[in-house]
């Protein structure tokens, strides 16, 4: 084969490791709240499945779909997410030879994969590492500059900013970044529309960049004056 006709042709691509956990649609006895966690170069993650099922074929949902490569581009293997998991008290059961079986969350084998692709430790569910976008983190500092000017010709003052934000702009994990960024230790977020919850509390929960916060609302009965006052705390309520 000529050099001409070999650079007509598209490279090879390089097979790249992948963790991936599944649940059955129907579990046996005993396998429900199981996800089996395991790892694969195929490019189609469920014909990886489909093939380690054998002849016992299943219906299954595929729960965690993510590379296994850090930062650094080396790569961890599936036992290393079980073995993480285990660490954090999750329990592993066996079946017979099957060492690949948890009693976790999707949520709890992605923060494990994040754990090990950020080489750090991380609580709850904290998995999310996506960066703040351009946008927003120019309307962070605007009102951080802001609210530092007023404070320091009066300390006392409760300044006032808006952000003119359009929909989907992400306002609730910006607003987060402007609390971490002021070193706030107590957030009251006040709202009518009590169906913006959901929202507040997944981001707080679900990024890394606020793991160690603690999450508190009207709707859930929490009481702020039991929370750790070493650890930042952030009260959703709404009014009528």
């Amino acid at each position: 084969m000529s050099r001409e006709i070999e650079s007509l042709l598209l490279e090879k691509p390089e097979t790249r490791l992948r963790i991936y956990a599944w649940s059955p649609n129907y579990p046996p006895s005993g396998y429900a709240g199981l996800l089996k966690v395991g790892q694969t170069t195929k490019a189609d993650v469920n014909a990886r499945i489909r093939e380690s099922q054998g002849q016992m074929q299943q219906a299954y949902t595929l729960d965690v779909n993510e590379p296994a490569e850090r930062n650094d581009g080396s790569v961890f293997r599936d036992s290393d997410v079980r073995q993480r998991l285990i660490e954090k008290g999750f329990e592993n059961p066996i079946f017979g030879s099957a060492r690949e079986w948890m009693r976790c969350t999707p949520e709890d084998v992605l923060t494990a994969i994040t754990e090990l692709r950020e080489g750090v430790k991380l609580s709850g569910t904290h998995h999310e590492t996506f960066p703040i976008r351009p946008e927003q983190a120019s309307a962070v500092e605007k009102a951080q500059d802001y609210f530092e000017s007023i404070w320091a010709e009066d300390p006392k003052a409760v300044p006032r900013f808006l952000w003119n934000a359009k929909m989907r702009f992400g306002k609730t994990f910006a607003s987060y970044q402007l609390a971490k960024r002021l070193g706030a230790k107590r957030v009251l977020v006040v709202t009518f529309k009590p169906a913006v919850e959901d929202a507040w509390q997944t981001d707080l929960e679900s990024h890394a960049d606020f793991d160690g916060w603690q999450y508190l609302s009207s709707a859930t009965g929490g009481n702020p004056d039991d929370a750790d006052k070493t650890r930042p705390l952030v009260y959703f309520g709404w009014v009528c």
